[in-house]
Parts: structure tokens; C-alpha cells; sequence
């Protein structure tokens, strides 16, 4: 199992979370929403062998960009994860796009030389963060829980970018349509827990990922087994443009 994108510290009881991650032995990417929170969460990372922390600026906290960039800049040279970043476009995140839009480009320059990762948030603003990455020569990129175009998926694939599918994706017919569209050497897997739940409305923890994996399985006509090893090989080859 992989989640390459969830947010431990929004649980209740999340060091009891970070915990059971570490026990189960398989990689997991914890985003943050604001530098501030990365602060809190490090002491309790550090001695982590299999979790990892990612430093984030979400695009919907764009009230707080401007007072925390400071803090992204102190703590980036701490992790090699970048996320939650990005844009965000939709009616929820249109009144503060012009604050988006600067965070972000502030963000991208202050990685473009360096060995990072990023997780992408990209809501209503797909081709706008396309657009970015590229503007900035960014490597190494996942676009978590994509609802865009279809024909933008071979965009960003083009430019070497991943895709992390979550199970809310496999529920719907969107998003079954888009993972489709993904070529298998491009896809990831994610929780992005706890902001998406199990059947009884209970949030996922990091790492349930079997749904995924089944419908990728049903998908590709391979076995469970052989899907998992064929991400696993997918994260590998990603994170080995971080050494």
C-alpha cells in the first residue's frame, strides 16, 4: 500500500494516527495546510523511518499566506515534500485567486533549484498550474485527486507529472473517466484522508487504499498484487529524482 497524499494532523488523536502509520511499514506522505502546522507536527515526524511530512501553503488558506511564507521559507531545506500547494479556482477559493497566484509562484521559485516533491492541489485551475510548473521548470510533481480535462491529462503526463487516485475518485463516472485516461506508469495512490470517508461516513485512514487498488486491478485486467507492485515500482522511480 501507498498514500502519497492524507493529513494526519487533521485527525482526532493524531499522534495515536502517525503511530499506526509508522507500525504498518508502507510509505505515507502527511500534507500540511500552513508552515505553522508543519512546525507543530516536526518534532513528532522526525524519528519517523516510513512517514514522511510535507511542508504546505493550501490555496484555500490564502488569508494566512502572506504572514506565513516566512515560515515555508525557514522550514523548506527540513523536508523533501512539498504539499499541500496550489491553486484553487473554484467558487469556494475565486475571491482570493490573485493571493493564490502569487503564494504559489513564490512557492514554485523557492523549489525550482532544489530536490523536492510537490503534491498539487488544482481545483478549477488545471491548466493555470500546468501553466506554472512549467513557467518554473518544476520536476517532480503529483497531481492529487485530478478533476480536470481529460486532454490536459496527456499535457501533464508529457511533462512527466503523476496523478495520486484516491477512493472517492473510483465512485464516481468522472473519475473513473480520468483514471482511465492515466497511463499506468503515471498513477499513484492516496487516501486523502480524513476528508474522504468510508461507506458508514467513518474517514479513511492513511493508507486504505483497497478500493483503488481493485479498481485499478478490474481495470487494467491484473491482479491486486500486481497492481500494488506496479505503483510501488511508479513511487520508486518518482522519489528517486530526490537523492
Amino acid at each position: 500500500m501507498l498514500d502519497t497524499h492524507c493529513h494526519i494532523d487533521l485527525y482526532p488523536k493524531p499522534e495515536m494516527i502517525l503511530n499506526e502509520c509508522e507500525r504498518q511499514g508502507f510509505p505515507i506522505l502527511s500534507m500540511t495546510n500552513l508552515p505553522s502546522h508543519f512546525e507543530r507536527g516536526l518534532p513528532f515526524f522526525q524519528n519517523m523511518t516510513k512517514v514522511r511530512q510535507a511542508l504546505g501553503m493550501h490555496p484555500l488558506y490564502a488569508e494566512f499566506h502572506e504572514s506565513e511564507f516566512p515560515k515555508f521559507l525557514k522550514n523548506l531545506s527540513k523536508t523533501s515534500y512539498i504539499g499541500e500547494v496550489g491553486l484553487d479556482f473554484s467558487k469556494e477559493g475565486t475571491a482570493t485567486k490573485e493571493i493564490q497566484g502569487k503564494t504559489f509562484e513564490s512557492i514554485l521559485s523557492a523549489v525550482a533549484d532544489k530536490k523536492k516533491l510537490l503534491s498539487i492541489h488544482s481545483r478549477r485551475a488545471e491548466k493555470e498550474v500546468l501553466i506554472l510548473l512549467k513557467k518554473y521548470k518544476i520536476k517532480n510533481a503529483i497531481f492529487h485527486w485530478y478533476s480536470g480535462g481529460l486532454e490536459l491529462i496527456d499535457e501533464i503526463i508529457h511533462e512527466g507529472y503523476y496523478f495520486s487516485i484516491n477512493p472517492g475518485m473510483v465512485k464516481s463516472m468522472s473519475g473513473k473517466k480520468i483514471i482511465s485516461r492515466i497511463p499506468k506508469d503515471f498513477i499513484l495512490t492516496e487516501t486523502d484522508g480524513p476528508f474522504v470517508v468510508e461507506y458508514n461516513n467513518v474517514p479513511l485512514k492513511p493508507g486504505k487504499v483497497e478500493t483503488v487498488i481493485s479498481f485499478l486491478s478490474s481495470d487494467w485486467k491484473l491482479h491486486d498484487k500486481d497492481v500494488s507492485s506496479l505503483i510501488q515500482v511508479n513511487f520508486q522511480r518518482l522519489i528517486s529524482n530526490l537523492r
